[in-house]
């Protein structure tokens, strides 16, 4: 790593509380997720900008990706590096279920590099919401996205081609996915042309699922032990995740 960025945390998730919700079609922060952070105030660091001036050095507002979420997805990343869970790549890619199917809701960046290597749409699960994902399960069959930090895994060819495998770090929130067959692949639903024809992006049976033309490309550089955030302002998750709050 280049950059390091400690101490950040607690300020950014605390600054999301009050500055998320205009401007999005999601219902307003819980307020339980408050009170959740309110508690951790003396934690919070006098160094939290650095986060700011990292989102700026990577460019992300040009991808609609907002800061908290960076900060929230960064969180994970340091924690789970420190404990030796992740690559040495340092890839870090983040999807944000606030937005709509038809925007480019996924991110991934290099943090050694500091660059943006795909801004893309992405597929959610079929019974977690139509144009917008809004409920989560980490249940066999319940054909929903579920929430929270991945490791990626091995590459492999299955019934949805090239396809990536994904070890879910969250107990309760996401630990099921390889028994429920969650991974990345590409999918002819999940295509700028289907957003054209029906306003919105296909859904899946609870996989990230990406547009054909860029999914080997994707799951080659994500590869084997990087992290995987995806996000949603979800009560239960915030104030549950060891990762966030451990």
């Amino acid at each position: 790593m280049k950059k390091s960025i400690p101490g950040f945390l607690l300020a950014i998730t605390l600054i999301s509380l009050f500055s998320f919700a205009t401007g999005t079609r999601i219902d307003k922060w819980n307020t339980d997720i408050s009170s959740s952070i309110n508690h951790k105030r003396h934690l919070i660091g006098s160094n939290s900008t650095q986060i700011h001036t990292f989102y700026k050095q990577l460019s992300l507002a040009s991808t609609g990706l907002s800061e908290n979420v960076f900060a929230l997805a960064y969180l994970g990343f340091e924690k789970l590096n420190k404990l030796g869970r992740t690559s040495s790549d340092s890839i870090l890619t983040i999807i944000d279920f606030t937005k709509s199917s038809s925007e480019k809701r996924m991110v991934v960046v290099d943090l050694k590099q500091q660059k943006i290597l795909f801004n893309t749409v992405v597929a959610h699960g079929r019974n977690s919401g139509m144009e917008f994902a809004k409920a989560f399960s980490n249940r066999t069959n319940s054909h929903q996205s579920s929430l929270g930090f991945y490791l990626t895994g091995d590459p492999y060819i299955g019934s949805n081609g090239y396809s990536l495998q994904l070890t879910g770090m969250e107990p309760g929130f996401n630990d099921k996915a390889y028994e429920r067959a969650i991974v990345i692949h590409g999918a002819d639903y999940a295509n700028e042309s289907f957003i054209h024809a029906n306003g919105f992006l296909g859904r899946s049976y609870g996989c990230p699922a990406l547009p054909t033309k860029i999914s080997t490309k994707l799951i080659n550089k994500i590869k084997k032990g990087n992290l995987l955030f995806i996000y949603y302002p979800d009560s239960k998750y915030l104030n549950g995740s060891e990762i966030i709050n451990g």
